[in-house]
């Protein structure tokens, strides 16, 4: 049996915990947090157990980095010694913006297997957008029971480790995004008559079945675009406004943004 031990059970830690409480595959989780009624909370839900850092990197074989960039330091300064004395083999896995594998055993002071990884919110509703680069030293059984024991998290990429924060900066930033989106749209209903609950309703289903005809046809969002808009119709109307806006630039300027910041983390 397999343990999954996770450092920091926050929003994504959290979700990530979830989805693996679901699976089949044999494992135990071992969750620790500075906060240990978060830790508490989803031990309740999952059956898993709450131990310390310490604890997680003496008996995990996958050792998830759920912290903040800024405490890795301190987290590593704390568990690296008992990393450096175990017999046994484990893998790192890190949820770290703007970190390499390469950087992250720089912090960990030794040079062990690593699966980068870049999840996103929705992995808590099982349609999670995963992004994973592990390097050389992880094998491809470490690789294949990873992705087993998290199939209910939603879809996996793997992705060359260079592109992981162009990719993060699309499907781990959208969801605000889109949330945003989602928000405009719902506030632009309530102003043509609608019921806010009604409203948001309708555009969060809509976001969610556009998604989703987008990836089943696999036809250009551009054609579904066009295939909404009728000559002299409404929708073209709409689109004209939002061009005119400059919305299609906007948010590829948020995600550039976005991107960008990597480089300051």
């Amino acid at each position: 049996m397999k343990k999954l031990g996770f450092i920091g059970t926050g929003n994504m830690g959290g979700a990530l915990i979830l989805a693996a409480s679901k699976s089949e595959t044999e494992k135990e989780l071992l969750l620790s947090d500075i906060l240990s009624e978060k830790a508490e909370a989803l031990a309740e839900k999952t059956g898993g157990k709450v131990v310390d850092n310490v604890t997680v990197a003496k008996e995990a074989d996958f050792i998830f980095l759920g912290v903040k960039p800024q405490m890795l330091a301190d987290t590593m300064k704390e568990i690296s010694p008992v990393l450096k004395e175990r017999e046994s083999r484990f893998v790192l896995v890190s949820m770290l913006a703007a970190f390499t594998c390469e950087r992250v055993n720089e912090n960990a002071g030794g040079d062990y297997p690593v699966i980068r990884i870049m999840p996103n919110t929705p992995v808590s509703v099982g349609e999670g957008m995963i992004l994973y680069a592990p390097n050389e030293k992880v094998t491809d059984e470490e690789v294949e029971f990873f992705l087993k024991a998290f199939e209910k998290a939603g879809r996996f990429s793997p992705l060359a480790e260079k592109l992981i924060d162009a990719g993060a900066s699309v499907a781990g930033c959208g969801p605000a995004f889109v949330d945003l989106f989602v928000e405009a749209l719902a506030d632009g209903g309530v102003a043509c008559g609608l019921p806010r609950a009604k409203a948001m309703e309708y555009a969060a289903q809509m976001v969610c079945g556009a998604a989703k005809l987008i990836l089943e046809s696999q036809k250009h969002p551009g054609q579904l675009k066009d295939e909404v808009c009728s000559p002299g119709g409404t929708t073209i109307q709409g689109v004209r406004a939002l061009e005119k806006g400059g919305f299609r630039s906007s948010v590829a300027e948020a995600v550039i943004a976005a991107y960008e910041k990597n480089f300051e983390l």
